[in-house]
């Protein structure tokens, strides 16, 4: 559910449907939503759990409890959430994305990538989830299907700033510094801020790849 633009207004109803029927779940949730985007936690958590406690299918409500705990450094905690979350909806994508990446935070590597090609299995779409794939691979030492994944991640999202900035990674890598050097620079020009150790590695590299594109304007004057 997207916060509404009368948040106000949109609260004040929820408390209405609550006072006309206090077990109404829904509103419990929709209460939760609008806490947790305002950052209150300890009440989102409250409302969401009250969600739960008096509805039968509350797999969302789990899956906003795991984006808290997330915030609040507990990964375990995460992972419990989205358990739940695809225990009550086996076909939840964003609960296997939301898992894989718990995994990947935690260095379970082999966990992360069952989750995150379960959730691309039932949602291909998911960019961020094509994204941890490709690093849970890279983690896991293949760094050919990281490459794999990278790349058709950005075929799909091209202005994807994150996807370049993997792949400048990946390629460095391979040794493959010319590759890594234009990818960083794409990374930067759509606006991601490469990590500065990065950019003092590629800067060497960068050198040539400069020497070597004005001696191809040379020749081509010549």
């Amino acid at each position: 559910m997207k916060e509404p633009k009368n948040i106000e207004q949109f609260v004040y109803e929820q408390k209405r449907m609550l006072a006309e029927n206090p077990g109404c779940a829904t509103a419990k949730y929709n209460l939760g939503v609008v806490l947790m985007n305002q950052g209150r936690f300890d009440e989102a958590i409250d409302a969401f759990e009250e969600s739960i406690d008096d509805g039968e299918r509350m797999f969302e409500a789990f899956v906003n409890l795991g984006y808290i705990y997330f915030k609040e450094g507990d990964l375990e905690k995460v992972v419990k959430a989205n358990l739940r979350a695809v225990e009550i909806e086996p076909r939840y994508a964003r609960g296997y994305s939301n898992l894989g990446f718990a995994y990947l935070q935690m260095g379970k590597t082999e966990e992360a990538i069952h989750a995150l090609e379960k959730s691309l299995e039932l949602n291909p779409d998911i960019v961020q989830a094509m994204c941890n794939l490709a690093n849970a691979y890279l983690q896991k030492g293949d760094i050919e299907k990281s490459l794999e994944i990278n790349k058709k991640m950005i075929e799909f999202a091209p202005n994807f700033a994150l996807g370049y900035n993997n792949l400048a990674n990946v390629y460095y890598l391979k040794g493959e510094f010319y590759k890594a050097v234009q990818y960083c620079d794409k990374a930067v020009e759509l606006g991601f801020e490469v990590h500065h150790d990065f950019l003092k590695l590629l800067e060497p590299h960068r050198k040539k790849v400069r020497k070597k594109l004005s001696k191809n304007v040379g020749r081509e004057k010549t």
